[in-house]
């Protein structure tokens, strides 16, 4: 039996160098009085940068199966800009900064419409099974570059 269109869970996808990503604010996204919880936005971000991994082609699951190697982050920082609140449908932006051999630099934001809630920068660390940083993937780079903009 084929599975019913709505079984099929939601996908991001790419406008030119920007990866976007929507989202709705759930109840067990808030606190009492109906505003984002300030660590919830790191779970936004976070499902984003995924889905903009999958979306570019990069499958984190075969890699950690395969070699024990991931992506981990090293450094966040946020700046919260306005509260997004109960039922409010948010976009998150991400787009790839710069691309180092064994990281790479992805600045995010959370919107709601034109306005940035939320802005943030993010280095994923390649790392290899023992938890030291190691190089990427050439394969992954390339892609990243060619997302960026930065292709040869």
């Amino acid at each position: 039996m084929d599975a019913h269109p709505l079984d099929t869970p939601y996908r991001g996808g790419f406008d030119g160098a920007e990866h976007r990503f929507a989202l709705t604010v759930y109840f067990e996204d808030t606190d009492t009085f109906g505003i984002v919880y300030y660590a919830n936005y790191l779970k936004f971000l976070e499902r984003a940068r995924s889905d903009m991994l999958r979306a570019a082609g990069i499958d984190q699951a075969a890699e950690l199966a395969a070699t024990g190697s991931a992506y981990a982050v090293a450094e966040v920082s946020l700046r919260y800009v306005r509260p997004a609140r109960l039922g409010d449908d948010l976009v998150v932006v991400s787009t790839i900064d710069a691309i180092r051999a064994a990281s790479v630099h992805i600045h995010q934001r959370v919107m709601r419409g034109t306005e940035t809630l939320t802005d943030g920068r993010v280095t994923a660390a390649f790392l290899s099974a023992d938890g030291r940083p190691q190089r990427q993937p050439k394969a992954w780079v390339e892609r990243f570059k060619q997302i960026a903009g930065q292709g040869e």
